[in-house]
Order: C-alpha cells, then sequence, then structure tokens
C-alpha cells in the first residue's frame, strides 16, 4: 500500500535566482516547445562537498538557469545539497562549514564513523536543523523530491510532499542512513522505515522535462568530473552511469571515509569548475 506524500519505483525500473524561490514552477522554452528544467543531486556521502561548490557556481553564474528552474531531486547527501537550494540557498557557505567540520569530526573518531559512542545520525541532524529555515517543508514541499530505500522491500520510493519540518528532516535523515556505518536502526517515517536512497535510485530523474544531472564520479551526468582513464568502460550502479577507473574507485572511498580538510576544499573547487564547464557548454552562463 502507498505512503501518502511517496511515488514508488523499483530496482527494475530505474528508467530573482533561487531567493527562498520557486513560488510556482518555471518553464525554459526549448524552440517552440516549453521544457521543464529540473536538478538532480547524487547519492556521494562526504562528496557531497562537490555538489556544494557545484551549487555555488549555479547561484553565481547561472541566472539564466535557474529562473526556469522546476524542481529538484536527490538522494542521501545530494538530497541534503537540493535541500539547500530549494529552501536557504543564503546558506550555502553555512553547509559548507558545516561538512567540513562534520567530516573533520568522522575523520578524528579512531574507527570513523562507526566507533563505538559516536552518533553519526546526531550530528548530521543537528547540521540539518541549523540550516533549513522554519518553513522549509513548505518551500520544498512539490519541489524537492527526496530519494529513499524502504527498509524491508528495498523498493524504491521518492517523496515530495511534507507536512512538518520535523517530516522533511527525518525524510533528509532516511535518504542518508547507510545501515552499519550510520548505525543500527533505520530511520522511520510515516510508520516504515527507511534507508539510503542511494542503494536503489542514487541520481532520481523527474518524469517532466529535462532533469540536469550532477555527480562527483567522472561519468555520463552533465555535471562531473571529466573521465581521464585509458578505458572507457562504464558501470549503472542504482540509475547512474559511472566510469570504471581508479579515480572513480578513490572517489567511492572518500564518500564514506573523507580526506583531509585541503582534498575536501579541493573537491568543493572541482565542483565549482565543472558547473561552470556546464553552464558554458550550454550558453547559460551569466
Amino acid at each position: 500500500m502507498e505512503q501518502p506524500g511517496f511515488e514508488r519505483r523499483t530496482l527494475s525500473n530505474p528508467c530573482a535566482t533561487v531567493v527562498r524561490y520557486l513560488i510556482s514552477p518555471l518553464y525554459m522554452y526549448c524552440g517552440l516547445e516549453m521544457t521543464v528544467l529540473n536538478l538532480s543531486f547524487a547519492a556521494c556521502g562526504f562528496l557531497g562537498i562537490y555538489h556544494l561548490g557545484a551549487a555555488g557556481a549555479l547561484l553565481r553564474h547561472g541566472d539564466k538557469m535557474l529562473g526556469s528552474l522546476g524542481a529538484c531531486a536527490g538522494a542521501s547527501a545530494g538530497a541534503l545539497v537540493a535541500a539547500v537550494l530549494i529552501t536557504a540557498p543564503e546558506k550555502l557557505e553555512n553547509c559548507k562549514e558545516f561538512t567540513y567540520r562534520f567530516a573533520d569530526s568522522v575523520r578524528r573518531q579512531r574507527f570513523g564513523a562507526v566507533t563505538p559512542g559516536y552518533d553519526f545520525m546526531l550530528a548530521l541532524r543537528e547540521g540539518i536543523e541549523d540550516i533549513l529555515p522554519s518553513d522549509a517543508h513548505s518551500l520544498a514541499t512539490g519541489r524537492l523530491h527526496v530519494s529513499m530505500t524502504h527498509s524491508r522491500s528495498v523498493r524504491n520510493h521518492i517523496i515530495s510532499q511534507f507536512t512538518s519540518r520535523e517530516e522533511l528532516i527525518k525524510a533528509l535523515l532516511a535518504s542518508s542512513f547507510v545501515p552499519l556505518y550510520a548505525g543500527l536502526k533505520p530511520v522511520e517515517l510515516q510508520g516504515q522505515k527507511w534507508i539510503d536512497g542511494g542503494f536503489t535510485d542514487s541520481l532520481p530523474i523527474l518524469p517532466t522535462g529535462r532533469t540536469v544531472t550532477l555527480s562527483p564520479f567522472a561519468g555520463l551526468q552533465d555535471v562531473c568530473p571529466v573521465h581521464r582513464g585509458r578505458f572507457a568502460t562504464r558501470l549503472r550502479l542504482a540509475n547512474m552511469d559511472i566510469m570504471f577507473s581508479v579515480e572513480n574507485l578513490k572517489r567511492l572511498n572518500r564518500a564514506l571515509f573523507p580526506p583531509a580538510h585541503c582534498a575536501m576544499r579541493s573537491l568543493c573547487e572541482d565542483g565549482f569548475n565543472d558547473a561552470v564547464r556546464f553552464l558554458k557548454s550550454e550558453e547559460w552562463m551569466s
């Protein structure tokens, strides 16, 4: 039975600028056809700092694009960045600083996030609560699409309706919950238990219009690092195509085990530069 506010997806079917924005869906003309433009941020753990860099570039140089934005989607860290872009773009720098502090705190633990006594989910919740405005759920409803995985059926669900700020926070926590790594008990929402959306749909594509995709892994996404390997072998992981390369394997490791502070800042700069390259290629640079 479907839960209110959820759209079910299964593994077999993956098929002014932004200022408290999106009062109503806006559109971008493509020739004579009117097309909705959306953004989707891939699941990526601590590589979410790449997304924050990309979001910074879109806010600074992407007026033409953001003026036609209909909705944002994401899984795990991607959902968190999408939520900030939708509800509190003015707090993007605060979000970056929280990410650096959060990564530092995990790195200081003897066994990282799984160190006994370290509460990963509590630290994440505190960061989310500090950033989201009081009316975040109203701003997000219908415009933020969060990917999560049902813990028993292992089916993907997308939630886009939020009755309260607390429900929005729980949806974001559910989308980010990696069993064992983040804790033992899945996040409960609307009477059901949920885990990381990246397991079943790490890069949600919205059904209407064009979805611009962003990922810190080199692959086929619109905004992503340039693949510099010798081979062009691709992997499809939970609806996201990435290149099979040593660099991407390193990135996968960094998603759960954050690198040094200077490397995190470098990832943020990479996201910014890759987003600028995309804007230029689409002639959306401003």
